[in-house]
């Protein structure tokens, strides 16, 4: 162990690695750190010397990580987390919390978990702040490097989406799958069959992170591939088009029931065995020493 190497490193260095990290950008992250933007340059430009890496590097307007300062963004984390956990070990007093929880999620899972996310803001932790991320935006990295507290996400239960153990998984909300599609289509009035199901255009959710899900591979396995016209990001606007066409929107029952996308729709229950669907939190075991982490993840769990 280098001693004197180390003994050259401050927190101050760290925490201004990890923030970049996550904003990317000088000017944000002396915002975050309540630093000016000359002082935040002044410390990576320390670091750089110390670390013998250029840690970021411009390319137009935008800062990019170099692939070493990704390499150490989840070994910061832990760093900074142990940190965070030493520093603050009295009990956790939501009311007086007026920091910063980073979520990530679709804009559907959005409206599953807007009552609690909103209760939380209102009347259990009033002085805390929450951003919400796009979960194509910031995913499982973003979780491991900790510029992002919690991921919700509904998935297939039997397949676990990644296989990163740094990671826990907790189901949050149990739910199950049907099928939409417009008020005047052909098979309104008729039971749903496989047949029926399979002989109209789909519409498609893509997510880069998760495995092919299991109805998908159900359906190929014993009758055939679906028709997916087309992919789209979220369900919103999956069931937008459905409102428009003809197609066919395999979707979660709980988001169908509360959306406002999905008004005037006709909900048909699926025609064949798709398995178990779930919404499940994601988190960091790292959490754990951050007891408002922890606080939040139980008040998900409450759902």
């Amino acid at each position: 162990m280098d001693l004197i190497q180390l003994s050259r490193i401050s927190f101050k260095h760290l925490t201004a690695l990890h923030v970049m990290l996550s904003t990317h950008s000088v000017t944000q992250s002396a915002e975050i750190l309540c630093m000016s933007p000359s002082s935040v340059s002044k410390t990576l430009s320390q670091l750089r010397q110390l670390l013998d890496d250029e840690l970021f590097y411009r390319d137009g307007t935008k800062l990019i990580p170099t692939s070493y300062a990704l390499k150490i963004g989840p070994v910061l984390h832990q760093i900074l987390n142990n940190m965070n956990g030493l520093l603050n070990q009295s009990t956790f007093k939501p009311k007086d919390f007026s920091g910063k929880y980073s979520l990530s999620m679709r804009e559907s899972t959005f409206e599953i978990f807007a009552p609690i996310i909103s209760d939380i803001l209102s009347t259990q932790a009033p002085s805390s702040h929450i951003d919400i991320h796009s979960k194509e935006q910031l995913g499982f990295d973003a979780l491991l490097n900790g510029q992002v507290d919690v991921i919700l996400l509904p998935h297939d239960r039997s397949q676990p989406p990644t296989t990163e153990k740094q990671l826990v998984w907790e189901t949050v909300i149990e739910d199950e799958m049907i099928c939409l599609m417009s008020a005047d289509h052909p098979l309104v009035d008729k039971e749903l069959t496989v047949e029926d199901y399979l002989a109209y255009k789909h519409i498609g959710i893509f997510d880069k992170e998760l495995n092919v899900p299991y109805f998908e591979q159900c359906l190929a396995q014993q009758y055939q591939p679906r028709d997916v016209a087309i992919s789209v990001a979220d369900f919103g606007s999956a069931a937008t088009l459905c409102h428009h066409t003809e197609f066919l929107f395999t979707s979660s029952k709980k988001w169908a029931e509360m959306a406002s996308q999905a008004k005037g729709l006709v909900i048909k229950q699926m025609p064949f065995d798709y398995g178990q669907v779930v919404y499940s939190m994601v988190y960091n075991k790292l959490s754990i020493n951050d007891q408002a982490v922890s606080w939040l993840c139980d008040r998900i769990k409450e759902k």
